[in-house]
């Protein structure tokens, strides 16, 4: 039985709210916490009636001040901060933390606002204070990161003596009617996807220009679909934390309305972070841009299709060349019938919840700062299946990659 606090009350906050709430005898009481409160109360009704747990309670919080947070954590002692909200707020959330002596989990690394670079350095440099305070922070705990990293770490304990190459691929074959909408935070994601390129090869770090090297694979249950080689965070940590992998890479897939609606905004200066005037105030054309785009958590009601999210390894076992693919597919209708949530809310939500039950119960368990691999995949991979987001592996298939 443990008190936690989640903060953030997007799509994702919604999912993680809902899959703690199903679990009272572990999440015995929940605090939902953002910068608007009334989207935390909706959250907390509709999980209660769905669910039937009987204490979630909510409050207002600025994330981006470390006073604010800890006198919310103060006032409500929990054993484990959730953060869902923005990759922004990871150092101050952190901070607040080692300040209540609290422990941390979130589900994507630090962002700089000003900045669109990620990277885990800023994180993990908070290790040693962690460490001292024997605290305990998960970082990357969604689905990319976090369970590709988990399969990563799976495929390692139980199929290869070494993984040479991992291609992580990321297949959105949902359809959800509008003409353009990003699946989580407009902001965020526009900022990821329109930076360089970047994958590992041989011990360094190979830069290619956004979406300059693309190729088609075929996705269990979606089929062929042209897919781009991206800069993803888990790279980082993937390639350090398994050091015979040769070369690392990331690839989702696009279509192609979408790609034209995001060239049209990067050519306008849409996608900008640095600051304009306006009619007299400064404004962030990027966040202006996500104040008018669909909120990405009303996109589920009549969202289609689904997701196909995993990791394809070529490596060695036994003296012998061995491939190896595991994935997951995520229906977006089942989700937003369970949550009320898209599959991509979903399937970052659900792995929080996981990686939340595993510190909480002390399976995962280390002072410090750590990443999802870094531990025993068996439990997560298990609590995976029970929970929604069931796996499935092919032994040498063809890779495609």
């Amino acid at each position: 039985m443990s008190r936690i606090l989640i903060i953030g009350a997007g799509g994702v906050g919604r999912v993680v709210t809902y899959k703690c709430a199903q679990h009272p005898d572990v999440f015995s009481s929940i605090l939902l916490a953002s910068r608007t409160v009334e989207k935390c109360d909706q959250i907390a009704s509709d999980a209660m009636r769905d669910t039937g747990h009987s204490d979630i309670t909510t409050a207002r919080v600025d994330a981006e001040h470390v006073s604010e947070l800890v006198a919310l954590i103060r006032s409500f002692n929990p054993e484990l901060v959730i953060h869902v909200a923005l990759p922004y707020q990871d150092l101050t959330i952190m901070e607040a933390c080692l300040e209540t002596g609290v422990n941390y989990l979130d589900t994507a690394n630090y962002e700089p606002k000003d900045e669109a670079k990620f990277e885990y350095s800023w994180q993990w440099a908070l290790h040693d204070r962690f460490k001292e305070k024997g605290l305990f922070a998960l970082l990357g705990c969604g689905f990319d990161p976090g369970v590709t990293g988990v399969f990563t770490a799976y495929a390692a304990k139980h199929h290869f003596d070494e993984m040479h190459y991992l291609d992580i691929v990321d297949c959105n074959g949902g359809d959800h009617g509008k003409a353009f909408a990003t699946n989580f935070n407009p902001e965020i994601n526009i900022r990821e996807i329109t930076q360089k390129g970047r994958f590992y090869e041989n011990g360094k770090w190979v830069e290619t220009q956004p979406f300059e090297i693309s190729k088609v694979l075929t996705y269990p249950r979606i089929g062929p679909r042209k897919s781009y080689l991206l800069y993803h965070e888990e790279l980082e940590s993937l390639t350090k934390n398994f050091p015979t992998i040769k070369r690392g890479r990331f690839w989702m897939t696009f279509g192609d309305e979408y790609l034209t609606h995001l060239r049209v905004i990067q050519n306008i200066g849409m996608a900008g972070i640095e600051p304009v005037e306006f009619k007299g105030q400064e404004i962030i054309p990027l966040e202006f841009l996500k104040a008018v785009l669909p909120d990405p958590g009303s996109l589920g009601e009549n969202y289609e299709g689904e997701t196909s999210i995993g990791c394809r390894i070529r490596g060695i076992k036994d003296g012998r060349e061995k491939t190896y693919y595991i994935w997951n597919n995520c229906q977006h209708q089942a989700a937003y019938n369970e949550t009320k949530a898209q599959g991509v809310s979903y399937t970052t939500g659900v792995p929080a919840m996981i990686g939340a039950m595993l510190m909480l119960k002390g399976i995962w368990k280390d002072a410090g700062v750590f990443n999802v691999e870094q531990f025993d995949p068996d439990p997560f991979m298990e609590r995976l299946n029970k929970y929604g987001l069931q796996w499935n592996e092919e032994v040498d298939g063809n890779l495609e990659v």
